[in-house]
């Protein structure tokens, strides 16, 4: 009977073992975005309110049009990869009126979630699967989730800029 018992055992801890590396893509994945969204919530907090209107020049975004741009691109390309149905269309984001801080950072922080919680649905098999994103790129959905990955970064990097002009001081670098 302890023969059984320890063999059930180990049974259930390879296989618990197994189901928990088979799913660390998609942990690793969801590790990253959850830094990013803290890592963009430090440029939403360091931002004072009125710089959220800033625009360095008449024809670029003000700093909350970028920080809305960069989550209609998270809305949009996550939901086209994992199928989760996004809660706003595509460009709904940047059309808000209220581009207030405490708004675009509920908006931003919102976006960040639907990333995180769509991802962490996805199993490892999915993560290679191919898509058409947008009806034309052909890749697999882990490089199109890379690449909504590195959308978000460039348009945050963007943003230090605006920080700085506004008289404060960007947040430190969050690699890990």
């Amino acid at each position: 009977m302890k023969a059984i018992n320890f063999f059930a055992t180990l049974c259930f801890l390879l296989s618990t073992f197994h189901f928990a590396q088979a799913q660390k893509p998609v942990n690793d994945i969801v590790k990253e975005w959850e830094r990013a969204k803290a890592y963009t919530k430090e440029y939403l907090d360091t931002m004072p309110e009125p710089g959220y209107a800033l625009k360095p020049t008449p024809e670029m975004r003000s700093f909350a049009e970028q920080m809305l741009h960069l989550t209609d691109a998270n809305y949009g390309i996550i939901s086209a990869v994992t199928g989760e149905k996004s809660p706003i269309g595509m460009g709904e984001s940047e059309k808000v009126t209220d581009k207030s801080k405490a708004n675009v950072s509920m908006l931003v922080i919102a976006g960040y979630d639907f990333v995180i919680n769509s991802i962490k649905k996805m199993t490892p098999a999915q993560l290679k699967e191919n898509i058409k994103l947008f009806g034309r790129f052909e890749l697999t959905k882990e490089a199109a989730i890379a690449k909504c990955f590195e959308h978000q970064t460039h348009h945050r990097g963007q943003t230090t800029v605006y920080i700085r002009l506004a008289g404060a001081k960007p947040p430190a670098e969050k690699l890990f």
